[in-house]
Parts: structure tokens; C-alpha cells; sequence
């Protein structure tokens, strides 16, 4: 299982052709990748024209990083970030130490054998550290702690990490508060109609569909030895609520408010169903009224 996973995943099979995803994925982009909206790629140039500091760290490696960018982005998408950070290694990219894990500077998607001492400049670079990062963004910015607002979709790589060691806001994307009735922000207009369908067109459930085997990913349902029902936050819910500022069901969720706009955040003080935007998933929303 390994050595498939290697096979098909290491940082050379996008250049070398080699394995069965990267070169599917380099022959027809558009049967695995669905372009940003319109709204997305406005919110990200209004951020940058209000004067905030973009930056974009990834765990690909740099070539496939540029193809998937061209493709959901815009060819110009490297004039959205100020910072690219491929190869990142996340978790590790928070949680080593500078000597452990350099930066380094690309050539031709090429990682420079020796790693560099620290961020001088605004640029894209591969691998990395959170505390060369962090004093690039205070010479940026000429503030002794700059804010940081961290938008990802894992708990391991981005949530916790982030949280802990750069002491970073965090916005978790959680696809499957879609499955939960919470709506995302309309499609693409430029989204071809069959892409919009292709789960309903094949009799599939969406990927953020609740499981009927597993139930829901926000709360678990228990009977206690009487048999009363007993709705009990999952481990994932406990983590979301403990480790991220927000919960999005995507970045289109909040791309068309106005960049001032002032969301509920998680806190121990507040309802489990605060901090969910646009508003909290379904089974949330049972088990508060069943507390209330």
C-alpha cells in the first residue's frame, strides 16, 4: 500500500509522467478540477487591494500546484498571492523548527539543494518553516505580531497546527455541513451543466452526503441503559469547536460579504452551534433544542 501510494504521489511523478493520477490529471484538468467562481476569485483581489497580504501554502509540490491553480484560478493566479508556499510538508511546516526544515528556492519546479537561512522577500518558495514565515510577514507588515487569518480543510495539516504553534485565526472548511442543510454560495456561471450534476447524473451521493452507516460527522447519537436518545458531540465537532475561529462550507460561503463583516466565532462560553456560518449543520441544531 506504501510503495502504490509513493508511486503514484511522489514529488517526481507529476514531472517524470509517472503513475495513474498525475497524468490523467494533465491530460483532461477538467474531469477533476472545477473552476473557482467568479466571486472567489473577486474576494481574493479585493483582499489584496485592501492592502492584505495574500499567501497560499500547499502540500503539493510546486508543477502540480501551478495546474491546478491555472485551472481553478486563472492563469494569473500567482498575481493573487504575495507568498507561494509549495511542498510545505504541513503539519510539520508549524510544528519544526527552522534547521529541520528550510525553505528553499525553486528552479524549474526544482528544489535548491541548500536551504536558506530565511525569508528576505515576498516570492514562491518550497518547503519551509512557520517561524521564518512569520518574521517575513512582520518585516511585510512592520507589526511585531501580525494577525493571521488561516483558511484550510484538515484538522491534522491545517487546523490544529496552525492554531497551536502559529497562534493563527483559523477558518475550517467543512464540506459536510453542505450534507447537513447548510447551502453553499450558487456555482460558477462558466460551470458546464453536466459538471454541476455529475453526482445526481450517476446515481451517487455528493461527497459531503451524511452517511447512513456512520451517521452524522457533527453529533452521535447514544441511548443510555434505559434507552433514552442522547445526542453527544463527535470527536470531529469537540476539535472544529476547540481549534478553528469559524466554520465555512466553502470559501463561496462568505465571498460575496463585504470584507469588514463581522462573523460569531467558537468559544467554550458559547453554544456549540455558534461559530458555523452560514448557519450551524441540522443535528447541531436538534441537539440544542433538546438541551434548551
Amino acid at each position: 500500500m506504501v510503495a502504490a501510494i509513493d508511486h503514484n504521489y511522489n514529488t517526481s511523478a507529476f514531472r517524470e509522467d509517472s503513475g495513474w493520477y498525475f497524468p490523467r490529471v494533465k491530460r483532461d484538468p477538467g474531469r477533476f478540477l472545477q473552476p473557482c467562481s467568479a466571486s472567489v476569485r473577486r474576494w481574493l483581489r479585493g483582499l489584496k487591494e485592501n492592502g492584505k497580504i495574500l499567501l497560499l501554502i500547499t502540500s503539493s509540490h510546486s508543477d502540480y500546484c501551478r495546474l491546478v491553480c491555472d485551472h481553478i484560478l486563472g492563469k494569473d493566479f500567482e498575481d493573487l498571492f504575495d507568498v507561494i508556499i509549495t511542498n510545505a510538508l504541513k503539519p510539520g511546516f508549524f510544528s519544526l523548527i527552522p534547521q529541520q526544515r528550510p525553505f528553499r528556492t525553486l528552479v524549474n519546479d526544482v528544489e535548491d539543494s541548500e536551504g536558506l537561512p530565511g525569508l528576505e522577500k515576498p516570492g514562491w518558495y518550497s518547503q519551509g518553516n512557520w517561524p521564518h514565515l512569520h518574521d517575513l510577514l512582520k518585516k511585510m507588515t512592520g507589526r511585531v505580531e501580525p494577525r493571521v487569518v488561516y483558511f484550510g480543510d484538515s484538522m491534522r495539516s491545517d487546523m490544529f497546527p496552525a492554531f497551536s504553534f502559529g497562534k493563527w485565526e483559523t477558518v475550517m472548511i467543512v464540506e459536510e455541513m453542505e450534507g447537513e442543510g447548510v447551502a453553499r454560495a450558487n456555482p460558477a456561471p462558466s460551470q458546464p451543466a453536466e459538471k454541476k450534476s455529475k453526482f445526481e447524473d450517476q446515481a451517487m451521493k455528493t461527497p459531503s452526503a451524511a452517511s447512513q452507516q456512520w451517521g452524522s460527522y457533527f453529533v452521535d447519537v447514544q441511548r443510555d441503559e434505559g434507552g433514552e436518545e442522547r445526542l453527544r458531540l463527535t470527536w470531529c465537532s469537540h476539535c472544529i469547536h476547540t481549534y478553528s475561529t469559524m466554520a465555512i462550507p466553502s470559501i463561496e460561503a462568505i465571498a460575496d460579504l463585504p470584507l469588514d463583516y463581522k462573523f460569531p466565532r467558537f468559544s467554550p462560553d458559547k453554544p456549540s452551534t455558534t461559530g458555523y456560518y452560514p448557519r450551524p449543520p441540522d443535528t447541531l441544531l436538534k441537539r440544542e433544542e433538546n438541551q434548551s
